[in-house]
């Protein structure tokens, strides 16, 4: 319920967003930054982190259940769309072609880490 809700007061107007910005490079750099960043940031110092037995991965996890769960985390948009009012407050440069790919990084995170979890044993 707490996603929809900050969804819905995030002040995107979805009206106003083109489909076609999702593939300028601004767009792309983001899409990227969020969706295979995060995942890949977290998977690999979590991996180091249970390396240098700094962490433990529970007993029943493996790792590529770990993995699906890292995918996840692309999921959250709130701090993004934070980060992205600050640093574009009172701009209009990219026409909502930034806080669509935010969007557009959050859902692939959640459709994508869905299925892989779904398919890996």
């Amino acid at each position: 319920m707490l996603p929809l809700f900050a969804f819905a007061n995030a002040g995107i107007d979805i009206r106003d967003m083109h489909l076609g910005s999702v593939f300028s490079p601004v767009s792309l750099g983001i899409i990227l930054g969020l969706f295979l960043g995060k995942q890949l940031g977290v998977f690999t110092f979590c991996f180091i982190a249970i390396k240098l037995k700094l962490a433990k991965l529970p007993e029943n996890i493996k790792y590529g259940k770990f993995y699906g769960i890292c995918i996840l985390t692309g999921i959250g948009f709130t701090m993004s769309l934070f980060i992205d009012g600050l640093a574009y407050k009172n701009s209009d440069i990219f026409e909502y072609a930034d806080k669509l790919a935010i969007l557009v990084a959050s859902f692939l995170s959640a459709i994508v880490g869905f299925i892989y979890l779904k398919i890996v044993k």
